[in-house]
């Protein structure tokens, strides 16, 4: 989902109304800040712990979506004396502001983490300060844990390290800005190291066997004085901004397993059985699966583009499910791999936005400096995993319950109208399973006889039904070549 508001229609539909509302009684979305919390934020706010080391000579940029304002990550890139790469990576510093077991900790905790809906952000900390005085926002010094991670010429990681900062993001780029400036013929030079360090990055996940999905992502876009929904189509910059996120968390994970204490995101491995499935489904889908390519190099040649490959990467997500995260202290866990990647992992470049990245930060940090990690997060540590686990569910819950109740709205008086579509899903009598449509960008419960997956149709939409946040379909007419 859009991190940043995008406003109702200004007049907002009864039934579109007692959708949200009913969702977010269903979900439980946490409704303001309580009048405890904003007033310990607020004081937060007015006295920041800066830390003694100075790195605003660093010239941090920030990239993330348009309109952002809690801004977790800025970053730098340079060219060490033997040509090696020099990651300079500012993380947000809640600590700084949240002491442990206040008012704004404790709220934190219930929520985990920060919901998304078209209409607004229900942040895990106060705007005061997720979107103030904690966001690196352009030309503000600002408190950070700074990593400093630097790779050989070939994107392999050789050292890396973190510890609190004062720091100065010079600019804050959108992807746009930022792939615009990237193909420019003159972009700054961590931007165009960043397009190196990101392809080297992408190298070494093919050369570890992890894997990426790049399915199309439904997004909530405005249109005039209301909503839409679009695939998004994502910059190449979006991947390489995204490895040295992946590459910091890889870095946390390796610090917290040296040091015996930590929090690490995990995902089991893809069964055996699983794998053969799939190969099926790429059978049917006539898509040519050589026996000696793995799946992490069959994913990548995929394009999200086309339909049949579109609807091959909707069924590989079967494999990306069971992820998790993993707490120890004293030991080394034994289910501490994080399977996607092909990497130990965790969670650590956003705490403004995820509980847990603060925890795995002060790790870190306290690892870092040969000291022992803080008492309070001893004591969070062995209630994080279900704490995150549930607060995922319902991220994942609502955003999804969001766009259902997006796609009954942009539908509601096109009953009867047809659509040209591709069936990504098959339930096993193949008289049933989901069809996806181009604009708007609806994925959508479709009949019809003998589906087949990847099959290109015309599909009547049957029934918009705000009651069960759903649109469903009917085939009108398929390609016929053989199943």
């Amino acid at each position: 989902m859009p991190a940043r508001k995008l406003g109702l229609p200004p007049v907002v539909p009864k039934e579109l109304a007692q959708g949200l509302a009913a969702i977010r009684a269903t979900v439980e979305v946490p409704a303001e800040f309580p009048a405890d919390v904003q007033a310990a934020a607020e004081k937060a706010a007015a006295e920041p712990r800066l830390p003694d080391l100075d790195r605003t000579d660093l010239e941090l940029i920030t990239i993330d979506p348009a309109g952002s304002r809690d801004l977790d990550q800025a970053l730098h890139i340079a060219r060490g004396l033997s040509g090696e790469f020099v990651i300079s990576y500012a993380i947000a510093d809640v600590a700084a502001f949240v002491r442990p077991g206040d008012p704004i900790d404790l709220e934190a905790h219930r929520r985990g983490t920060t919901l998304y809906a078209p209409d607004c952000r229900t942040p895990l900390h106060p705007p005061v300060l997720s979107e103030g005085v904690a966001s690196l926002l352009p030309n503000e010094v600002r408190p950070a844990l700074l990593w400093t991670i630097t790779l050989d010429h070939r994107g392999q990681m050789i050292a890396a390290e973190v510890a609190r900062a004062r720091v100065r993001s010079r600019a804050q780029l959108s992807y746009r800005d930022a792939q615009a400036e990237i193909d420019s013929s003159t972009p700054r030079e961590t931007l165009g190291l960043l397009k190196l360090v990101g392809q080297w990055r992408e190298f070494r996940e093919r050369d570890r066997g992890g894997a990426s999905l790049k399915l199309p992502q439904q997004e909530i876009h405005p249109d005039g004085n209301g909503w839409t929904l679009r695939f998004h189509a994502p910059e190449p910059v979006e991947g390489w901004n995204a490895q040295i996120s992946l590459l910091t968390g890889m870095a946390a994970a390796h610090i917290m397993l040296y040091g015996q204490v930590g929090v690490l995101r995990t995902m089991p491995p893809a069964e055996q059985d699983s794998i053969r499935r799939l190969r099926q489904v790429a059978k049917a889908l006539k898509i040519v699966w050589p026996p000696e390519l793995d799946y992490p190099d069959f994913i990548r040649t995929l394009n999200p583009t086309r339909p049949d490959h579109a609807a091959m990467l909707n069924a590989s997500t079967v494999l990306f499910r069971g992820a998790g995260y993993r707490s120890f202290s004293g030991g080394i866990p034994e289910d501490a791999d994080h399977a996607a990647l092909a990497s130990d992992y965790a969670h650590t470049t956003a705490p403004l936005r995820r509980l847990v990245d603060r925890y795995s930060g002060e790790i870190c940090v306290a690892h870092c400096a040969d000291q022992p990690v803080p008492t309070w997060v001893l004591r969070a540590l062995d209630g994080l995993p279900e704490q995150m686990a549930a607060a995922e569910r319902r991220a994942k819950k609502y955003e999804r319950a969001m766009i259902d109740l997006l796609e009954v709205y942009l539908l509601a008086d096109r009953v009867g109208q047809t659509f040209p579509g591709t069936v990504i899903e098959v339930d096993r009598g193949k008289e049933s399973g989901t069809v996806m449509i181009e604009e708007p960008a609806v994925e959508g419960r479709v009949i019809g006889d003998r589906l087949r997956l990847g099959q290109e149709v015309v599909a009547r939409l049957t029934s918009a039904d705000y009651a069960k946040g759903a649109v469903a379909f009917e085939i009108v007419r398929g390609d016929q070549r053989p199943i």
